[in-house]
């Protein structure tokens, strides 16, 4: 598997935020984006996503079995800073939606993979992985903010893709929280998936390369 992006720039409004951005992920590799607010992480892992289009540049994923052009959103799993979860639905009613709809990512997988690697958890496995097994018939909305954090992340347990893309995913968590995450994202890796994250917090990540982003510097469109 390997996700690139090559000479990506991107605009908010009339600024541009950053330019001639590229980078290469194989299966087990990991990305860390740093910098200051502002500074275009969250924009960056965005584009990533397929939910903003680049100003130039192009973003391509390939895998083995994968279809030639196929869109790289359809092999991401995206965790921003909102949590994606309807408060009066139930923790399982919102993890069985985000199951049903994302569904497992079958093209390009390894056959060599563990059944466990390629395949979404069961809800309340994914409960558990996060620490919070058994409270899965609650509302959504009265879990506490680490606990809708905590929840937010298992949906990316629940249905199987190969690529992570974290904005700030220990948000509102505590310290024995971060490990739990921390071990799940490392897992991930150990299967052969990748992970593109951002954050204040450092995850762990002994292998991960960094990437600082600076911003920009307004209408002279240069990267500071």
């Amino acid at each position: 598997m390997r996700l690139t992006a090559e000479n990506l720039s991107a605009r908010r409004g009339e600024d541009l935020i950053f330019k001639d951005i590229s980078f290469t992920l194989g299966s087990g590799e990991s990305l860390v984006l740093t910098g200051r607010n502002g500074s275009g992480k969250s924009t960056l892992l965005r584009t990533v996503a397929g939910l903003l289009r680049p100003e130039s540049g192009r973003i391509s994923w390939v895998s083995n079995g994968s279809e030639a052009g196929m869109r790289t959103a359809e092999a991401c799993h995206y965790l921003g800073h909102r949590n994606a979860m309807k408060a009066e639905l139930s923790v399982s009613e919102n993890l069985s939606f985000w199951r049903d709809f994302l569904g497992n990512f079958a093209a390009g997988r390894d056959s060599d993979r563990p059944v466990s690697a390629r395949k979404g958890m069961p809800i309340g496995d994914a409960a558990e992985a996060v620490g919070l097994g058994g409270i899965t018939h609650l509302p959504f909305g009265y879990l506490s903010a680490g606990q809708q954090r905590r929840m937010a992340f298992a949906k990316l347990l629940v249905a199987w893709r190969p690529v992570w893309i974290l904005d700030e995913p220990t948000a509102a968590l505590d310290v024995s929280a971060e490990e739990v995450f921390t071990a799940l994202i490392k897992e991930h890796l150990a299967a052969g998936g990748i992970v593109l994250a951002a954050t204040h917090q450092p995850l762990g990540l002994e292998d991960a390369r960094e990437l600082r982003m600076t911003g920009f510097a307004g209408v002279m469109e240069e990267i500071w």
